[in-house]
């Protein structure tokens, strides 16, 4: 079996999530009561922000390719980056990786075109919202990514990093998220939500929202490492 790696803690959260739902989905397709093993280096969230911050690309490239070779040296043979955020480099990162990495982009786009939807939001962190790393993607397929207006991006990015990554998921804020999908179906009537952050499942845990159906990229992800697992 192919020894999977994962660049964690962006933040410990989803990491967790990560972590259960790999174990779940591997025991489901086995069905003979094994565990997979798997190793996880928990990285520096607060390091990967000030990159960020400073829209030093070069750095958190260099930072994440450095954290993916200690996977490789702990004997993974194919890795991911448990977030969104980090795939604004993930091209950069992925041509000088030590092991083969599965994107979550790449993986996400792949179930939207399954589902032949062509109007998808994007929710996520400023970077992700505001990056061209998801657009590029599913523009190859068809599909066209709207984001919130940019009093609702600063809402999703202000409680998306005060709130989700710290493991605050208060009601208030559900509502709030919802309240932002409604506004887009009614304004640009979206067929789909992509949660292009891996904490949003963990507050938006239904499948769908008046008939939106939600793309669960932490879901997406774990399910294509468990493929990539046992192939």
């Amino acid at each position: 079996m192919k020894t999977l790696g994962i660049i964690g803690g962006l933040g410990p959260e989803s990491t967790i999530d990560y972590y259960g739902r790999i174990i779940a989905l591997y025991r489901e397709r086995t069905g003979d009561g094994s565990y997979p093993q798997f190793i996880i280096n928990s990285i520096s969230l607060k390091r990967g922000l000030d990159f960020m911050d400073a829209n030093n690309l070069t750095g958190m490239a260099d930072y994440l390719v450095e954290e993916i070779g200690k996977l490789a040296r702990a004997g993974a043979t194919f890795g991911l980056i448990s977030a969104n955020t980090p795939h604004i480099v993930f091209e950069e990162v992925a041509s000088k990786s030590a092991i083969p990495l599965i994107s979550i982009v790449e993986a996400t786009c792949a179930a939207a075109k399954a589902r032949k939807l062509k109007r998808l939001a994007l929710f996520g962190t400023r970077y992700t919202m505001q990056g061209s790393f998801y657009p590029k993607v599913f523009s190859r397929e068809g599909i066209e990514l709207l984001v919130p207006d940019p009093e609702d991006q600063t809402y999703i990015h202000d409680k998306y990093l005060n709130e989700l990554v710290p493991g605050k998921f208060l009601p208030e804020t559900r509502a709030g998220l919802l309240a932002v999908i409604d506004r887009m179906k009614a304004k640009h009537d979206i067929n789909g939500v992509i949660l292009a952050g891996t904490e949003l499942p963990l507050i938006l845990r239904n499948s769908e929202h008046n008939g939106i159906p939600f793309f669960d990229t932490t879901k997406i992800h774990c399910e294509a490492a468990v493929t990539e697992m046992l192939s």
